[in-house]
């Protein structure tokens, strides 16, 4: 079988496949081939005789492991029944489930989802005699969590405050015979220090080990790996003095989720614990031009404590980047489904060619309205759609049933937000009465309405609910006023020739107000405005889009149907591709790691957003709402803004062919209109490879090298 490697491999790759005995570090750079290399090397060592039973790989997340396991098996031809491929928490729970007895609990022990979790915190306020009041129970599971895993501590970090409420919360979990997800990595941790016996029935059969993905190892993932790789050695025997088959492969400039515990220094870490290591850099790209390269070569190399390496290709030459400034978010937007369209008719491209990147989900909007606007399929990851939230989808949903009264999903979701009493007792009789009657929810609960109101019983012969069951007088008023509300706007927005002044979204802006939602969200996240605030703005979004939309002089009806049938493009589901032509993919940086595309476009490469003005402490803006994907804040300013360049680099290294970056001069934000000036890790990308435009033309050599300088003097030291 080697010779069919060194068929398959370039030299370090063989090297890395090859090289079983001992602690290994593969430096493995974006597009290296990482993959490719952890497979053969699984199955290089079966080739040499070892039991499955001995390895151990892990990885982080299900489908990585399963796509590990499948491709060895497609390598080998074995049956892989005793190989442990596995991500860390899973690898976990298999320990737990052998071993929990040791550490007082019992082995049939319950996982908490957040969920039970966020219930359980807040039981343990309760019982401390802390008002739940104004606490952010997802930022005090974050602190939790933070605090389990050694990352932070009370007093140094943590809020002293509810000390005794996470000891609370830690009784609570051993008293219900419950795990969190933390516990699922520190408990085992526990068992191995707290029990040698058990630590060295693991390292002796795990003989060889395997990490995926090592710079995203937080260090509780990294102490697990150690602790079987090394045994129960006492201290001033550990490190390379022993034996120990562990690989490590992984790439430092690609660590970029410190928010979820990452620790890119375990590269570090790793080389001081095995001082025996051998080192070998995976440094061939097989997805990028040089010009691509070269440009994330440039940006990378700003950072500090890193390992030097320098990705090149086959793939000589290369377009160069194209940088454009659009004057704002509607106009990066357009810009972006403009090139999309040509690039797909010139050079004859799938949509699903393309990946456009943004910094946060709250860039969606925009983005999706152009391709709405230009009929191009999509598709979203690492965030939730604009359309598919909540209260979006509430608005739209009153929008449809304005449209079409009898449309009862859409009345059912609404006919109770705002809550109006109308429980589930009473929709529950309504749908019999339309069962009853073959009509609809609408026309059951206007007959309902004039029942009531005419005391017609006879109505409900043969109906198991009777309208005094469900407090029927009670509910009256409320369902009389939700009939009044749709027809009053049926009339507003469905009417034809209003007059020179009319406008849809005035009108949308008026039922919004009419249903009081805002007071509503305000209710329904009575412990956090901020909360409140952020999604009235999406729904303020909304409002501004339809009027962006009917002011579009190209719109030539500008009325409700025709908007309501655009966006109806989103949440339709063909059940495969457009065409066989698939979906444009628009997702966040962080949710691009790993992915690769021909042509690539970086949105907002703004200060303030790349690097994220909260991942650096600056004010940022409250109403941002967004905390997922910002550097922990146990990570100094320093840290979080080489975190931030790492997570350019691995956009501008997800593009193989062309990359497109814009940086709006202006963008919107919830209080108003902001001007923004462009990312400082544009200046770190040497000019030569480099087109600068503005929207309508092309800037000349002398005003390129110009724009340049001035955003290096704005941002270098």
């Amino acid at each position: 079988m080697k010779n069919h490697f060194e068929k398959e491999l370039n030299g370090p790759q063989l090297l890395a496949v090859t090289t079983i005995e001992g602690p290994v570090l593969i430096i493995a750079g974006a597009g290296s081939g990482k993959t490719r290399v952890i497979t053969y090397r699984i199955a290089h060592i079966l080739e040499k005789g070892v039991p499955q039973s001995a390895i151990l790989a892990l990885t982080f997340t299900n489908k990585a492991a399963r796509e590990m396991e499948e491709r060895v098996k497609a390598l080998t031809g074995k049956k892989l029944q005793n190989l442990t491929v596995s991500t860390f928490h899973a690898f976990g729970v298999k320990i737990l489930r052998d071993e929990i007895e040791a550490l007082g609990y019992r082995k049939n022990f319950s996982i908490y989802d957040e969920a039970d979790r966020l219930h359980l915190i807040k039981e343990s306020l309760r019982e401390c005699r802390v008002s739940a009041e104004g606490v952010d129970l997802y930022s005090l599971a974050q602190l939790f969590s933070h605090v389990k895993e050694g990352r932070l501590a009370f007093g140094r970090g943590a809020n002293p405050e509810y000390e005794h409420v996470y000891r609370e919360y830690q009784h609570g979990l051993k008293a219900y015979n419950a795990l969190d997800f933390d516990d699922l990595l520190v408990l085992p941790i526990r068992l191995f220090e707290e029990h040698p016996d058990i630590l060295e029935k693991y390292h002796k059969r795990y003989r060889y080990i395997m990490v995926d993905e090592f710079q995203d190892t937080s260090l509780t993932q990294y102490r697990i790996t150690r602790l079987i790789a090394l045994g129960p050695a006492p201290a001033e025997n550990a490190g390379g003095n022993r034996a120990a088959n562990v690989c490590v492969v992984g790439d430092d400039d690609q660590s970029i989720y410190s928010w979820r515990g990452a620790n890119y220094e375990n590269l570090l870490i790793f080389e001081k614990d095995f001082p025996s290591v051998v080192e070998i850099k995976l440094e061939q790209n097989y997805r990028s031009t040089t010009t691509i390269l070269e440009a994330a070569n440039g940006v990378i190399s700003n950072n500090s404590n890193r390992k030097e390496k320098i990705l090149w290709s086959g793939k000589t030459g290369g377009k160069p980047i194209e940088f454009y400034t659009p004057e704002n978010e509607s106009d990066e937007a357009d810009f972006i489904a403009e090139r999309v369209h040509e690039l797909c008719m010139r050079e004859r491209l799938s949509y699903d060619s393309f990946g456009v990147l943004v910094r946060s989900n709250s860039m969606f909007r925009s983005i999706e309205e152009a391709f709405l606007a230009q009929n191009i399929p999509y598709r979203v990851s690492g965030g939730q759609s604009f359309f598919a939230r909540k209260e979006i989808k509430d608005v739209l949903s009153y929008l449809r049933v304005i449209a079409n009264s009898d449309d009862d999903i859409n009345l059912l979701r609404i006919i109770n937000i705002p809550r109006r009493g109308i429980g589930k007792t009473t929709i529950a009789m309504l749908g019999e009465l339309a069962k009853k009657n073959h009509s609809s929810i609408w026309d059951a609960l206007n007959r309902w309405r004039y029942a009531l109101e005419h005391g017609q019983e006879n109505l409900f012969e043969g109906a198991s609910l009777a309208p005094d069951a469900v407090s029927a007088h009670g509910v009256q008023g409320e369902a009389a006023h939700f009939i009044s509300v749709i027809e009053f706007f049926k009339g507003e927005i469905l009417r034809k020739g209003a007059g020179k002044g009319w406008a849809l979204s005035e009108k949308v802006r008026a039922l919004v107000d009419n249903i009081d939602y805002w007071s509503y969200l305000v209710s329904e996240n009575s412990k956090n405005e901020k909360a409140a605030k952020w999604k009235f703005g999406y729904v303020e979004s909304l409002i501004r889009s339809i009027e962006t939309w009917e002011k579009d002089p190209d719109n030539l009806d500008p009325t409700l149907y025709p908007y309501l049938n655009r966006v109806s493009l989103i949440t339709r589901d063909d059940g495969g591709d457009e065409a066989g032509k698939g979906k444009v993919n628009l997702m966040t940086i962080h949710a691009s790691k790993g992915l690769e595309f021909p042509v690539v476009f970086i949105a907002g490469a703004e200060d303030g957003i790349i690097p994220h003005e909260k991942s650096l402490g600056d004010a940022a803006d409250e109403e941002d709402g967004e905390n997922e994907g910002l550097s922990a804040p146990h990570l100094s300013r320093t840290q979080a803004l080489e975190e931030e360049r790492r997570l350019f680099y691995v956009a501008i290294t997800r593009a193989r062919d062309k990359l497109f970056i814009t940086s709006c001069r202006t963008r919107r934000r919830f209080q108003g209109v902001a001007e923004h000036a462009p990312s400082p890790f544009l200046s770190e990308i040497p000019d030569h490879l480099v087109e600068f435009h503005e929207m309508d033309r092309e800037l000349e050599t002398a005003e390129a090298e110009d724009f340049f300088a001035r955003i290096k003097s704005r941002f270098t030291v």
